[in-house]
């Protein structure tokens, strides 16, 4: 009895290999691209981490192992860079744009248009400025003779040298000032994004404004919170630009975060080894931050 259709087995030619190269060919450039300009500098930084390669003075670099890490971990600077790190992150990305932005978003959900077009353009402009710019604006708001001990001054209350006594805190604060609108666009496309039936069934049964917040619109934009968080945490561990302006890291260290004492050691000192091996451990740091937050994504999916 002769085979039928059915029963023929399809063989792959050439055509079924050429098909997955022929969808991946406009890739290519995009992949050469991101070898050259990403992987590669990632790689050469790597590698000059485990040398005593410095900025001048020095013909030929050697290979010195973990020396430049070891010495990190012993520096008393760099564990005081690695503290406030974590103070300038938790204050003003876990804490200040993310709590803020969706204060905000929450608020002009409920506020007439003309309210929502003014505060949106006003955060939004914030956002926008060029760090640089923004650091001169705060540092003109928090110097001794700037416009907050002006406005305070006129209230009759005590003034001091915000930049002097609480640098951390003022970069912070600066920080949420320029970061939060971001933060607010995110959960503003969230909140709109949750059905009104939800909401208008809760308010029936009685469910006051914080109840429907923590029992209904947190848990239903809670991926949109962990990417928010991820993608604050990852920005703020890189702020330089602001606080260099403001402090260039000071008084003494007092706001020296890790990109400025990884600048210090490798353009001000020369040690160019060990402020690589600085960066290479900010690097770290902020891919333990994504893994940690993409785990808990993958988590709720």
């Amino acid at each position: 009895m002769p085979p039928s259709r059915g029963d023929h087995q399809v063989k792959p030619g050439r055509g079924g290999v050429r098909r997955p190269l022929t969808r991946a060919l406009p890739l290519a450039p995009s992949l050469v691209l991101l070898l050259l300009f990403l992987a590669g500098p990632i790689a050469y930084c790597a590698y000059i981490a485990f040398t005593d390669l410095q900025l001048t003075g020095q013909a030929h670099s050697s290979f010195v192992g973990f020396d430049n890490f070891t010495a990190a971990f012993r520096d008393d600077a760099f564990l005081n860079a690695v503290w406030l790190t974590l103070v300038f992150t938790v204050l003003s990305s876990l804490i200040g744009q993310n709590t803020l932005g969706l204060a905000l978003a929450a608020l002009m959900q409920r506020a007439s248009k003309t309210v929502r077009t003014v505060t949106g353009a006003v955060v939004v402009c914030a956002w926008v400025l060029p760090e640089v710019v923004a650091g001169f604006l705060l540092y003109a708001f928090f110097r001794r003779e700037g416009t907050l001990n002006a406005i305070l001054d006129w209230l009759h209350l005590p003034t001091q040298n915000w930049l002097f006594t609480l640098p951390i805190l003022a970069v912070s604060f600066a920080n949420v000032w320029r970061g939060t609108a971001f933060s607010m666009l995110v959960y503003s496309a969230a909140l709109a994004e949750i059905p009104k039936e939800i909401t208008e069934a809760a308010e029936m049964d009685g469910a006051g404004g914080w109840r429907r917040m923590w029992h209904i619109t947190l848990p239903m934009i809670r991926r949109s919170i962990g990417t928010n968080l991820m993608l604050n945490t990852l920005q703020t561990l890189s702020v330089f630009g602001l606080i260099w302006v403001m402090t260039r890291g000071g008084p003494g260290n007092r706001s020296q975060t890790l990109p400025l004492f990884m600048y210090e050691q490798a353009f001000q000192k020369s040690m160019i080894g060990y402020g690589t091996a600085v960066a290479l451990l900010l690097l770290v740091v902020g891919s333990l931050f994504s893994l940690v937050y993409m785990r808990l994504l993958r988590s709720e999916a």
